[in-house]
């Protein structure tokens, strides 16, 4: 029995000390029990503090109370205030300055002390941790629905999982403005960015403490750069369906040793979603749908060139609006116009940045004369009305011949079988004795008069057979 327990510390003993800090740190922070004399209130609160009982209680007796604040001595000529009350001392709407030792005397003499605490329970950390860049420090933080006490205190550890070394401990701050706690977290000199490393966390005040759960993070998962920066969006000259976007990386990420692959964001201002670009390598980007005439939003963000971590905040949103012709007066309509971008309902559709690139180069190439080559057709309002005209004259025509050969039918009828004897011959009978012989009488009579009344019938078809 004693071989197997001598077997056991041998195994286990060097887990022991590693372990010590994740089981023991909420006792090492915790705060020290409450005297009997001390009373535990939260802001807001209200509480009533009696020198005497009443049946002790003189009525001449005078009774002063005396406020003893945080940090001072607990002694007479100290920091004390004089409070205005009697044997009574209501405290309404307790603010975290109101805690300290209240003291009531008559005669000269303590009657009473008690101490007040105004305190909030601490809340439960709920920590999130990145890094900028691969040469800066993690920072963990956690946010707070209110603000915490002065005396809220915040610790951080951190050690290597499945290690038999000691945690590292860090002091958190907490920032008012952005009501949050921040914990900074050294990362030693070349530090493997794939080994799992464990946080831990824990929140202590007078009135009690919060431990959060243990996180599990590696060095490259937490990776978050910060937003881009100097987003520009500038119209291109003759161009007006596309829009320049430039920006530049964060000041926090250096550039010459490891990259960023960007994502770029754009609508026009009457839509509300966006049009993705995505796996952007340059810091700029050419968005060629755009619309004629329409101011653009568009906001950039950033991720480590392999994928590693998460992207980062969105850019401020950066506004532009594409090249307006000064003599097109399609160009006056604004947002109204009847044109439509070419990816019109595929909003938020992601595409590839080779549909940018080899475009863009040959423009430059070319001494930066930019031609709009776009698949969208606008319609001109001069070939509207070339259009509509000709409809309007070919009904015309159209009508005019119409009501023209009703009216030459009608003659027809009028003169008789019109219709029967148009173009063909007509027999000549023989001659009665004592005629002329028949060489001298035609054996075709002559061909009506093809010309209506009036000048020449375009839709008489004898005028272009006769004679032929």
């Amino acid at each position: 029995m004693t071989l197997a327990v001598k077997n056991f510390f041998l195994i286990f003993s060097p887990l022991i000390p590693p372990l010590l800090p994740s089981l023991l740190y909420p006792l090492l922070v915790s705060p020290p029990g409450l005297s009997r004399d001390t009373v535990l209130r939260r802001p807001g609160d209200n509480v009533t503090f009696t020198c005497r009982d009443e049946d002790l209680a003189d009525a001449n007796a005078a009774v002063s109370w005396w406020l003893e604040e945080r940090g001072a001595a607990a002694m007479p000529g100290g920091h004390r205030r004089l409070l205005l009350g009697g044997n009574v001392l209501p405290l309404r709407r307790l603010r975290y300055e109101d805690s300290g030792r209240y003291s009531c005397f008559s005669g000269g003499h303590r009657l009473r002390s008690l101490r007040l605490l105004v305190e909030e329970p601490p809340e439960t950390p709920r920590v999130s941790c990145y890094r900028r860049s691969h040469d800066k420090d993690v920072l963990c933080e956690w946010p707070q629905r209110v603000k915490p006490s002065p005396a809220t205190r915040a610790t951080l550890w951190l050690k290597r999982r499945f290690t038999a070394e000691n945690a590292t401990e860090q002091r958190c701050r907490y920032f008012s403005r952005a009501r949050k706690f921040v914990c900074r977290v050294k990362v030693p000199p070349g530090a493997d960015d794939t080994k799992s490393l464990v946080v831990s966390t824990c929140v202590a005040n007078g009135a009690g403490t919060a431990a959060g759960e243990d996180k599990i993070i590696t060095l490259s998962s937490v990776l978050k750069p910060d937003p881009p920066l100097n987003v520009t969006v500038e119209p291109l000259e003759k161009a007006p369906q596309r829009l320049r976007v430039n920006w530049s990386y964060p000041s926090s990420w250096d550039p010459r040793f490891y990259w960023l692959h960007f994502q770029v964001r754009y609508r026009p201002e009457p839509a509300r979603t966006f049009t993705e670009v995505d796996q952007v390598v340059t810091t700029w980007l050419d968005i060629h749908d755009a619309w004629r005439g329409t101011r653009h939003v568009v906001q950039v963000r950033a991720q480590e060139e392999f994928g590693h971590g998460s992207w980062s905040e969105w850019s401020r949103e950066a506004v532009g609006t594409p090249w307006i012709d000064p003599g097109d007066v399609t160009s006056e309509m604004g947002p109204f116009s009847s044109q439509f971008p070419m990816d019109y309902g595929t909003q938020g559709v992601t595409l590839p940045p080779e549909l940018f690139g080899d475009d863009d180069a040959a423009d430059r190439a070319a001494g930066g004369t930019v031609v709009e080559a776009s698949a969208r057709s606008v319609t001109s309002p001069y070939a509207l009305v070339v259009a509509g005209g000709s409809l309007v004259l070919g009904i015309v025509l159209f009508v005019a011949i119409v009501v023209r050969y009703r009216l030459a039918w009608q003659q027809g009828r009028q003169r008789g079988a019109k219709a029967e004897s148009e173009g063909q011959h007509t027999l000549v009978p023989l001659a009665p004795p004592g005629s002329p012989p028949l060489s001298d009488t035609p054996l075709l009579s002559p061909p009506p008069d093809p010309r209506p009344p009036g000048g020449l019938h375009v839709t008489n078809l004898d005028y272009f057979l006769a004679g032929q």
